[in-house]
């Protein structure tokens, strides 16, 4: 028996074809009605209004996700800067500062004098759960963070750089030997995968006792490509899990396709569990020789430093992502950057080689008083950082003010660094690569050098910054003392074509090596 309700025909049945039909389409209606309310809600009603940006990422955190999926969030982010200022709603509950002198401070600094607030917490919705349930230093919450750090502090101390010399120049020496035999052979050199062939050796051996040989091997080792899908994997899990339509599309995705999201993903599962191994190795290793593990198990017998053994896996995965590839970032950068710029490479150039008479002079104490290259360095990180998005925190209870603005806790805020760095309101000639700007240059003078923070900022800094700096230092001056660099497409825009997955995506930087006639 049925009865009319007005609405549905007398013989509607809802397991029939037309009463799935109009079920779906009453669902769907109420979903689309809802995500409309939704976005309208986004727009006008939330405390964020007064923020400017496009409507559609105030809207909704859909365009955000796809140009983080598609790679070119840097430039879309740079562009909405340019055009609405200081700081930007780049999706309803995100936003994006390049007011470095003030956010650094008020958002990554320490939690003192005017700053007494408490901490702005990591944005855990920016990071993928990790594999085995413990976060690593990067992602950890407050006390666990400062036990990491009581901890990991001694390995990356003053005294454990200077220890480790010997071992870091090994390294540099054989990347050097490695080039010139390419050289002699007349070999054109892909200069960005020789640098990730020396950090990466470098930082495999400072972290398990044992490189991955790709200077040895002339070549990738499997783990390093591992790496680059880890670090890739982080955009596709960050918006899967924050967009439940990203999600639902990528489930229908991978019923016709095996994408490069998903190869990522199962990359980053398989590069944990090779860390892990090697975990597990150097454990069992009886050494004093003064990697990483050295300290991390020195500092084993105090509650107040200890780590578990998932602990140790989650860090080791960093140091081996975070160690290397943001110093063969920099160096790449800075290596295209200076072979555009003639002059300044000219620069570089005759200090190291008016300083040095031998290789063996050139060390960690002497390269750290060479200051065009430092200045030369700074202004590759300046230019091309090598984390170039932000680090993003939650604004605590209560709200905070920030750059002027007053922001509702539970907000994501952070300094976006290449839009930053890439501003007139921050660098006078922000699109021109000039040392000269660290250097006291008086054109440079009214710069805001302080909204350039490569290594973060505040309490939660990078703790590797001193033995990225020494790494670079040694490889630049030891490369440039050795050899004379040309780029073999002389119209090459390298920057144009990298794209930014976590990290930047780079591609082939292709030059030519002349050994320096003495």
């Amino acid at each position: 028996m049925t009865s009319s309700t007005g609405i549905l025909p007398d013989d509607f049945r809802l397991f029939s074809v037309s009463g799935i039909a109009v079920s779906s389409g009453l669902f769907l209606g109420l979903i689309g009605l809802y995500s409309l309310w939704a976005a309208i809600r986004n727009v006008y009603f939330t405390p964020l209004k007064s923020i400017p940006g496009p409507w559609w990422a105030r809207a909704s955190g859909l365009p955000y996700a796809i140009h983080l999926r598609k790679g070119d969030i840097v430039t879309w982010v740079h562009q909405l800067h340019e055009k609405y200022g200081d700081v930007v709603r780049v999706s309803p509950s995100e936003l994006s500062f390049i007011s470095g002198e003030t956010t650094y401070p008020e958002v990554y600094g320490f939690r003192t004098g005017k700053h007494k607030t408490e901490a702005y917490l990591k944005d855990r919705t920016w990071f993928p759960k990790p594999l085995n349930g413990s976060y690593s230093l990067i992602a950890s919450d407050e006390e666990t963070h400062s036990r990491y750090r009581r901890n990991l502090s001694h390995a990356f101390s003053d005294k454990a750089l200077r220890d480790q010399e010997s071992i870091i120049q090994g390294f540099i020496d054989l990347f050097i030997q490695r080039l010139g035999e390419q050289q002699q052979q007349g070999n054109e050199v892909d200069i960005m995968k020789w640098f990730n062939y020396a950090t990466f050796d470098i930082i495999a051996d400072l972290t398990f006792g044992e490189p991955l040989y790709c200077l040895r091997d002339s070549g990738y080792h499997p783990w390093v490509k591992m790496v680059f899908a880890s670090a890739k994997a982080i955009s596709f899990l960050v918006t899967k899990n924050r967009y439940p339509l990203i999600k639902y599309w990528d489930r229908l995705r991978d019923y016709f396709s095996n994408v490069d999201g998903d190869v990522a993903i199962r990359k980053r599962k398989e590069f944990f569990q090779v860390a892990s191994d090697k975990v597990t190795q150097r454990l069992e290793k009886d050494t004093d020789r003064p990697d990483f593990f050295h300290y991390i198990i020195q500092g084993q017998d105090s509650v107040q430093k200890a780590m578990s053994r998932p602990e140790m896996d989650s860090n080791a995965v960093l140091f081996l992502i975070a160690g290397s590839e943001t110093t063969a970032t920099v160096l790449s950068g800075a290596t295209y950057l200076l072979l555009k710029n003639p002059d300044k490479y000219a620069k570089l150039v005759h200090e190291v080689r008016s300083k040095f008479k031998s290789m063996s002079e050139i060390t960690v104490e002497e390269v750290n008083k060479l200051e065009y290259m430092i200045a030369a360095l700074q202004e590759g990180m300046r230019y091309y950082p090598p984390v170039p998005t932000g680090f993003p925190r939650v604004v605590p209870r209560g709200g905070d003010n920030i750059g002027g603005h007053y922001i509702p806790e539970g907000t994501a805020v952070y300094v976006s660094q290449h839009a930053a760095n890439h501003s007139k309101r921050n660098y006078t000639d922000p699109e021109e690569y000039v040392p000269e700007r660290w250097l006291g240059d008086e054109r440079y003078k009214d710069d805001n050098r302080s909204s350039t923070q490569p290594f973060s900022f505040g309490p939660r800094n990078c703790l590797g910054k001193n033995l990225a700096y020494a790494e670079m230092r040694l490889i630049a001056a030891k490369l440039l003392f050795k050899f004379d660099l040309e780029l073999v497409d002389k119209e090459l825009d390298w920057m144009a074509a990298n794209k930014v997955f976590t990290l930047w995506e780079k591609p082939s930087l292709m030059v030519k090596l002349h050994s320096v006639q003495r």
